[in-house]
């Protein structure tokens, strides 16, 4: 382990600033582009190097005064010590650049994010972990528990859960999921006022008198029902049966919900073309999610790849703070 000061150049994708030390990249985390540190040397590879930030030497204007007071050593957030819209910014590069290197869209046509309304309290639900009388969240970079007693980007009723929990006189070591309302308990984004405002985009974007949709992942029909009066026929699927059970509560006659895997049960052919029922294929073997978040933003980046074939475009994103 050794100190160096270094001018930070960039921000990565997960939050850590990048600077460079003998032609080798350092990341360096709750780092701006364009202020100087002073780090310690961690962990050293061959093409390189990760660091923790021992003192800014020269402050970015955009450095703000996190409101959470378990930052920087609570795991879950890495942005908060750059102000709002810096950090779309960031995360603007950061998709524009994927796309770029990964994906091969030299000029990809992407807007600015929409913003998410609120800053913090927003989260409709977190997932503690409650071990040896700590309930809380990892520490960054760590498998130890930090004892939380208020996240400050969830909203008040998922505090008021978490109070609730931590007041309990045992709380057996375990996982502990906490949510705002009693809705079905099906996958749902976790910032209430950014989904709706992806929704009514895509529904904003769509054209009327459209002939059948297939919705991949479709989860409860967030999106499916949204596009209801845009399609003569939808079809939803997803390998999560419960999901596809609350879909077919309120279903009307033109919906249809399936439950098993995209690739087995989706009926369309590969390779961009339309099957003789006027489905769409769009996308190949390799275009999937996955559960990571690196590797998901690739597999994202290789989907837009996949899409220039198909004359998708890139549209607008929604984001909220980290």
């Amino acid at each position: 382990m050794r100190l160096v000061d270094l001018r930070i150049e960039d921000v990565a994708f997960g939050g850590k600033g990048v600077a460079r030390e003998q032609g080798k990249a350092v990341f360096v985390p709750y780092s701006i582009e364009g202020e100087i540190v002073s780090a310690e040397i961690m962990r050293e590879k061959k093409q390189f190097a990760e660091a923790d930030l021992i003192e800014v030497k020269q402050l970015s204007p955009d450095r703000v005064e996190p409101e959470c007071p378990y930052f920087g050593r609570c795991g879950g957030c890495a942005y908060q010590h750059i102000n709002y819209e810096h950090q779309l910014a960031i995360k603007w590069r950061q998709v524009r650049d994927a796309l770029q290197r990964i994906g091969k869209l030299k000029d990809a046509p992407i807007r600015p994010i929409i913003p998410s309304p609120k800053q913090y309290a927003y989260r409709n639900r977190i997932t503690v972990h409650a071990q040896d009388g700590v309930t809380g969240f990892f520490r960054r970079d760590s498998h130890r528990l930090i004892d939380i007693e208020r996240c400050s980007i969830s909203s008040d009723e998922v505090n008021r859960a978490l109070a609730e929990l931590r007041a309990q006189p045992y709380v057996s070591d375990g996982h502990y999921t906490l949510r705002a309302g009693s809705e079905v308990r099906v996958f749902a984004q976790t910032n209430d006022e950014v989904a709706n405002a992806l929704r009514d985009l895509v529904v904003d974007l769509v054209p009327s008198n459209q002939g059948v949709l297939i919705d991949a992942y479709c989860g409860a029909g967030f999106f499916a029902k949204a596009l209801l009066d845009k399609f003569e026929r939808v079809i939803g699927i997803d390998w999560d049966k419960f999901a596809i059970d609350a879909a077919r509560e309120n279903a009307t006659a033109k919906e249809t919900y399936i439950a098993g895997d995209v690739e087995r049960r989706s009926p369309v052919r590969p390779g961009g073309h339309p099957d003789k029922s006027g489905f769409f294929e769009v996308g190949d073997a390799h275009c999937r999610s996955s559960g990571d978040r690196t590797q998901r933003k690739c597999s994202q980046s290789r989907d837009r790849s996949c899409a220039r074939n198909t004359h998708l475009r890139l549209m607008q994103s929604a984001n909220t703070r980290t």
